[in-house]
């Protein structure tokens, strides 16, 4: 599900990029892309997907140490989080004999067990392949409709990964 969300951030430009007027803003709305781009995702708002629009930038302050000035500002963005219950579609990206992996927009890790595939038999081979009575395939690159069971973060990785049941 797409979330608008209403964030709050702090944007740190160094001395030698900072100016007045138009050029500043430029640069604040520049750095704060950059630093948007490097953050991937949190366990309460699941991935930053685009910043959307820039309401405020506060007053700079400058760090003694550093020199640098950070900036407070708000802007609004959109992100994405898959919820339980939530039914989604994902393309196959790795088949074992013990389930499919999808990935589903940025999430890479989508988990479909072969416990939740009842109709399908694993068939091995160079390409594996889940198959059932009526010859429809689960392989890679295959688009599979499903059900979101459960959502785990994982911090160390800073992203999630989902548990899913064929939709």
């Amino acid at each position: 599900m797409f979330i608008r969300v209403k964030l709050p951030w702090d944007v740190m430009i160094a001395a030698e990029d900072m100016d007045t007027g138009l050029t500043l803003q430029r640069t604040i709305v520049v750095h704060l892309l950059d630093a948007f781009a490097t953050k991937k995702a949190t366990k309460n708002l699941g991935y930053f997907i685009t910043p959307t629009i820039l309401e405020t930038i506060g007053e700079g302050k400058i760090k003694e140490q550093t020199g640098e000035a950070v900036f407070p500002v708000v802007f609004n963005g959109i992100c994405f989080k898959m919820f339980k219950g939530e039914v989604l579609h994902g393309v196959v990206s790795k088949v074992h004999k013990l389930g499919v992996f999808l990935r589903s927009g940025p999430y890479e890790t989508i988990y479909l067990s072969h416990m939740k595939m009842s109709d399908y038999e694993f068939i091995p081979g160079e390409n594996p392949v889940f198959m059932n009575e009526n010859m429809s395939r689960i392989q890679i690159g295959t688009r599979v409709r499903f059900i979101v069971l459960d959502t785990q973060w994982r911090e160390a990785e800073k992203d999630f990964i989902a548990l899913a049941s064929i939709g």
